[in-house]
């Protein structure tokens, strides 16, 4: 590898551990006869680091709409168990379906509740020791992400999980599908990891309907990223009508002409679909 400025490139390893750009570079090396592996001629550090930065920006982008989708999600959770079944009605086991799942649900929970340090639950602690835990609409608030997904995951009946489902306009095997999905997606984030380039363990469900979105999803490439970010897009739309979300994710990898689209997952012609064309 070229490194034509050994100082900056000091700098940046003193604080990006070698391991996590080295699967940056990877895509520059070639294998030798011998089966090992070396850049391929003319590779340059600040190349690899172009991409580390692109990667970092694109995780950014993700984890917005992430937050969005999981605050909303959290919303209609509440509001559809809430309205229908009364405060507590996650208490009531008769709404789920394992009783093994549910335990460790509740179990989670519980751990969640005792460690939280939130001041509409510590208003609980205080005025309140009958039922030990708070109500649902606090309750979903202290769950995470993939704690939240196993709740969902676990409804009995249909008409609640797709009654929560609804709001965002998709039916509700879509959504548990995609909610353990993005669970995953989400844990990748937190923890900085590539997503670029990455060849995705969990894959979701690729819904039929509606006719205005299923068009712009790629099949044939279910354990790339793109498929997420189509997913987002809509999802963002149907919160926010009129959001540039997706037109910024074109916008970056404009920016980036570097990094090839095909390998996220991108269809040869993404940029010619409505879809990233126009606000959603």
């Amino acid at each position: 590898m070229i490194v034509p400025d050994h100082d900056r490139a000091a700098r940046y390893l003193a604080h990006i551990n070698y391991y996590r750009l080295r699967a940056y570079w990877l895509p520059f090396e070639e294998p030798d006869s011998s089966g090992d592996h070396h850049f391929k001629p003319g590779t340059e550090f600040g190349q690899v680091l172009s991409f580390y930065i692109f990667d970092r920006k694109f995780r950014l982008l993700v984890l917005e709409a992430i937050e969005r989708i999981e605050v909303s999600v959290r919303t209609q959770f509440a509001y559809v168990m809430g309205n229908r079944y009364g405060s507590h009605a996650y208490l009531n086991t008769d709404l789920f379906n394992s009783t093994s799942i549910y335990g460790k649900c509740l179990e989670s929970l519980q751990q969640e509740f005792d460690r939280s340090r939130e001041t509409f639950i510590e208003h609980y602690k205080k005025k309140y020791t009958d039922p030990v835990l708070p109500p649902i609409w606090a309750a979903c608030e202290i769950m995470s992400l993939g704690q939240l997904s196993t709740w969902f995951h676990n409804i009995k009946l249909r008409r609640d999980r797709n009654d929560i489902a609804a709001v965002l306009r998709i039916d509700e095997k879509v959504l548990d599908s995609f909610l353990h999905h993005l669970s995953h997606i989400r844990n990748l984030v937190a923890h900085h990891s590539r997503l670029w380039k990455r060849r995705l363990t969990l894959t979701m469900l690729i819904p039929r309907r509606p006719k205005e979105i299923s068009n712009f999803f790629n099949p044939i490439q279910g354990r790339k990223i793109y498929n997420t970010l189509v997913m987002l897009g809509y999802m963002r739309n149907v919160m926010s009508p009129g959001t540039t979300w997706s037109l910024r994710v074109r916008k970056l990898l404009e920016e980036n002409s570097f990094v090839n689209p095909l390998d996220m997952g991108f269809p040869p012609l993404w940029k010619s679909l409505s879809f990233w064309n126009r606000k959603v």
